[in-house]
């Protein structure tokens, strides 16, 4: 009995041991896993093991309450031979009692060892459950906490990608922007050029002598203004 609880017990610390050396370590994780199901079949196995100690016990209460009523029968046996003066008859049934009571202290002695195996039993089955509750209980927290770290990091990495394609597309945005300019100059230098070879050199030499057509001085003017007097 204590043999497999002792085994329950050292599988469940070592489990232990192992998740606090390889967190998140799978071949660790499924080691674990398979320990803490070993474990549930140890404790169903002591469960099984408590009923037989119970059902073992139970007959022992069972025997010494029959034994006790025997008594009590040969004991008011003896009473009337006693009140009948047949001490020999008396004498028997004493006889008798005796062997009864050292059964009925052979059957208390037999039922306190069952009753001192189930209390040990309980309480190293309590145990083995609470262990087991905890176990599990971290072992869920590591898993848990992976798989957290896991997505934290995916999207880290999707975000640094993301960024880092931003960051090209900007670049190639600002390239694009600075060939444009360069080709509105390109256009605004040639419009410019273009202008200047359709203009008229004669024109333009007169123009900038105050020679043209449409240059009048202030004195041309007003020399036309008073030939209009009457």
């Amino acid at each position: 009995m204590s043999s497999i609880i002792e085994k329950l017990l050292t599988a469940l610390r070592g489990g232990v041991r192992e998740m606090g050396e390889a967190v998140m370590d799978a071949d660790g994780v499924r080691a674990i896993e398979r320990e803490i199901e070993i474990a549930k079949g140890h404790i169903e196995d002591a469960k099984r093991s408590l009923t037989d100690v119970m059902v073992h016990k139970l007959e022992a209460d069972a025997t010494t309450k029959s034994l006790r009523l025997d008594i009590a029968k040969r004991e008011a046996e003896a009473l009337t031979a006693l009140n009948q003066n047949d001490e020999a008859l008396a004498l028997q049934a004493a006889e008798h009692i005796a062997r009864l009571e050292t059964s009925v202290h052979e059957q208390l002695t037999i039922s306190q060892r069952y009753n001192e195996q189930i209390q040990r039993l309980k309480s190293n089955i309590q145990k083995a459950e609470k262990l087991i509750a905890d176990n599990e209980r971290d072992l869920a927290v590591v898993q848990t906490t992976d798989k957290v770290q896991k997505a934290t990091l995916q999207i880290a990495d999707n975000a640094a990608a993301h960024n880092a394609n931003l960051g090209s597309a900007r670049e190639t945005l600002e390239r694009i922007k600075r060939s444009q300019q360069m080709t509105d100059y390109q256009i605004e230098a040639g419009e410019e050029l273009q202008a200047e070879r359709n203009e008229d050199p004669l024109a333009k030499r007169l123009e900038a002598a105050g020679l043209t057509g449409d240059s009048r001085s202030a004195r041309d003017i007003l020399e036309r203004l008073k030939a209009q007097k009457p």
